[in-house]
């Protein structure tokens, strides 16, 4: 835990009383802060209760001796209208931030130079943030993973020398802390999310930028320049005097690191230079998982890893659950478990990365369907469709691609194995990718993306990949 020591001996509210929240309390009652724990929901409430906490219904209390609003990230701070807990903070001046506000407050004032890594963008946060993480272990960090990816900042272990936070950060949490300072900064890409909490893609982007734009003296802002926001957001920053490093994975760069031909390459005055090897690594296939090693690389580089010990991480990297997950291998039959492809966009970065793919597809569908996907019709030999979307996705491929509507993913699994394994391909591959939300029959993308594993492992004569 991260005790909170910016707030000591003054009374803090806490609304949003889920993992961050509740963490959030616990780390203000260990710094030496009074918490008053709230939530609309009575259950979170009732175990801040049993842990503890004081609880109050804000909207009956005088806010006159807050110190601070903490906010869930979940609860809206602006879009479509900002929650009654934040209305009723702006009418007291009391302030409103986030738990990782809290953090950013303790690194500066214990231990300011200790590494802080800070992760966004609309796509690879999450596998960005876990290899990075996984390449500060191989060069022998004592390593923090955390944020948006699971953990709650504040469950983690304090800042110090020797130890680095390895943070993805989600726009609803960068909105909430208004003095974001990492030592690295990284900023993905940006594409249309979340419009309806930022009123406009627009915003979102603005949010989006502050992290790279926040980052500390002699830090450094890594941004994907594969997307017009991105291009501008870094010849701002450049403008701005920050130490600006482009990524691209489509073009190569007059200065800063692009991908060609599956290899890293580093420009500078003219003259490029090899960083890392990507081919052969199947945890980093595809060109989004380019992206996401670029950037990593370029993290680790600004961090001083050599490029023996980048090379090493990037090829150990087992890659993250239920995305672009080797969940089996049976002959000539690779299983690829992306249930995390819960839209068109997700599942077409899955798509492009295999030639034979035998697809399953559906759940509850989001809006455009799978018309987008078009393009990638041809690498699908078969496609096996499941949940509400099954009929609308039918429609969509029509006659284009060979396909069977399985409604449930063991009928799916089942029978996508079979014509996979008598195709004969040399590499044919099932892959999970549903570009659909899963709560028609999933309570959430990981149950679907475990299920799919265990009817995989089911499999007569299927191995682990190595």
């Amino acid at each position: 835990m991260i005790p909170v020591t910016s707030f000591a001996g003054k009374t803090v509210a806490v609304f949003g009383l889920g993992g961050s929240g509740l963490a959030s309390c616990h780390a203000l009652k260990a710094g030496g802060a009074e918490v008053i724990a709230a939530d609309d929901n009575a259950e979170n409430v009732a175990k801040a209760v049993q842990a503890g906490f004081i609880s109050a219904d804000l909207r009956n209390v005088s806010w006159a001796n807050f110190a601070a609003l903490v906010l869930a990230p979940g609860v809206p701070l602006t879009h479509p209208v900002p929650h009654w807990s934040v209305l009723k903070a702006h009418e007291a001046g009391v302030e409103v931030i986030g738990d990782i506000e809290l953090f950013c407050r303790e690194r500066r004032r214990h231990a300011p130079d200790a590494p802080f890594v800070a992760i966004t963008g609309t796509n690879g946060k999450s596998t960005t943030t876990a290899l990075i993480a996984h390449l500060t272990k191989v060069a022998g960090y004592d390593t923090q993973m955390g944020g948006n990816i699971g953990t709650a900042i504040l469950s983690l272990e304090p800042p110090g020398t020797g130890r680095v936070h390895v943070i993805e950060m989600s726009s609803y949490q960068i909105d909430l802390t208004p003095s974001l300072d990492p030592s690295v900064g990284i900023l993905l890409n940006v594409s249309e999310d979340h419009i309806d909490r930022h009123g406009t893609i627009e915003h979102y982007a603005a949010v989006k930028e502050r992290l790279v734009a926040g980052v500390q003296a002699g830090g450094t802002s890594i941004v994907g320049v594969d997307d017009g926001f991105c291009r501008d957001i870094a010849d701002r920053l450049d403008r701005a005097g920050k130490n600006v490093v482009r990524i691209s994975v489509k073009n190569p760069l007059a200065s800063g690191i692009h991908v060609e031909h599956g290899t890293i390459l580093r420009t500078a005055g003219g003259a490029s230079s090899e960083v890392a090897v990507l081919g052969g690594i199947g945890s980093l296939r595809g060109q989004h998982n380019a992206q996401n090693a670029a950037c990593a690389a370029a993290a680790a580089l600004a961090m001083g890893i050599n490029l023996d010990m980048l090379q090493n991480g990037l090829r150990s990297f087992p890659g993250l659950a239920h995305r672009m997950e080797q969940v089996g291998r049976r002959g000539n039959v690779l299983f690829v478990n992306d249930s995390k492809g819960t839209n068109a966009d997700a599942t077409a970065h899955a798509l492009s990365s295999f030639a034979d793919i035998f697809w399953i597809a559906g759940g509850k569908p989001k809006a455009g369907g799978i018309t987008g996907l078009t393009g990638f019709f041809p690498r699908i030999r078969k496609a096996y469709l499941i949940g509400e979307a099954a009929q609308e996705f039918s429609g969509t491929l029509g006659s284009h691609v060979a396909h069977e509507i399985s409604q449930t993913l063991d009928v799916a699994v089942e029978h996508a194995a079979r014509d996979a394994e008598a195709s004969g391909l040399q590499d044919a591959v099932v892959l999970l990718s549903p570009a659909c939300a899963s709560f028609d029959q999933y309570r959430n993308f990981e149950i679907r993306g475990a299920k799919f594993r265990e009817l995989v492992q089911a499999l007569p004569g299927v191995k682990p990949v190595v």
